[in-house]
């Protein structure tokens, strides 16, 4: 059981590379897109991403918001599934909370660009593997 699910479960995704972003398409079967961990965290609830506005996340978190997202320790076989939903964000304000420099090579236009935006992934329940046990918990 986990002592401190804050702590725990906040180090095992600050050090991961890489965040496993599910979405749920037309059909109903869910798609999941490895991402570049999120660039911002509020706590273990709310993530911020960075994606292309054009992109099929996008367009599938506008039709159904209903997201997971799964960070894996692969080294000591460890995980945490939260799920939640995703709000797609073109405000400026998350826009620039966001950029950093490099972004350019995705986004030509810059902080601007119509084709970048934000998407804010809301935890609202996980589940956490460690040593062959798994512990459900809510946010």
């Amino acid at each position: 059981m986990m002592r401190n699910q804050e702590q725990t479960i906040g180090n095992l995704i600050d050090k991961q590379s890489v965040c496993y972003l599910g979405s749920i398409d037309k059909q109903g079967f869910p798609n999941v897109k490895a991402m570049h961990s999120p660039r911002s965290r509020e706590d273990i609830r709310v993530f911020y991403f960075s994606t292309n506005t054009s992109s099929l996340r996008g367009s599938q978190f506008r039709s159904n918001p209903k997201a997971s997202a799964y960070f894996v320790d692969r080294r000591f076989f460890r995980g945490v599934i939260l799920l939640g939903t995703v709000e797609v964000l073109e405000d400026a304000e998350f826009k620039e909370m966001l950029w950093q420099a490099g972004d350019s090579k995705y986004y030509t236009e810059g902080v601007t660009d119509p084709d970048y935006c934000v998407l804010r992934f809301t935890a609202q329940s996980g589940r956490y593997y460690s040593r062959f046990k798994s512990e459900d918990f809510d946010i």
